[in-house]
């Protein structure tokens, strides 16, 4: 049985994937993203796109935007990212906290 952690990891990659698809020109449906492709340079994801994007699965996950600084924003290039940042206990794979990274404004 999987433990509380992984299954809020699991929630918040669905909510990222259900969050991004609508996005994306053309269309693809939420299961088809896959996690580790560039959602700039492989999905066209604008950075307008990526700001709603992130708004939304914030909303969805009760997760704070405001918790997450430019460096951490610019350094979630995929779907994983997006997921590890996001999960109650961030894997260090997406970003690694620094003394240069100043809260978002």
């Amino acid at each position: 049985m999987p433990d509380h952690v992984d299954v809020e990891h699991l929630e918040i990659e669905q909510a990222a994937r259900r969050n991004l698809a609508p996005l994306l020109d053309p269309q693809i449906t939420p299961d088809a993203l896959d996690l580790d492709r560039d959602l700039t340079g492989d999905y066209g994801l604008t950075s307008l796109n990526k700001v709603l994007f992130l708004t939304a699965v914030c909303e969805d996950t009760g997760v704070a935007l405001s918790r997450f600084t430019e460096r951490d924003v610019a350094r979630m290039r995929t779907l994983r990212d997006v997921t590890a940042l996001l999960s109650p206990h961030p894997e260090t794979t997406a970003a690694e906290p620094d003394a240069e990274s100043e809260p978002a404004r």
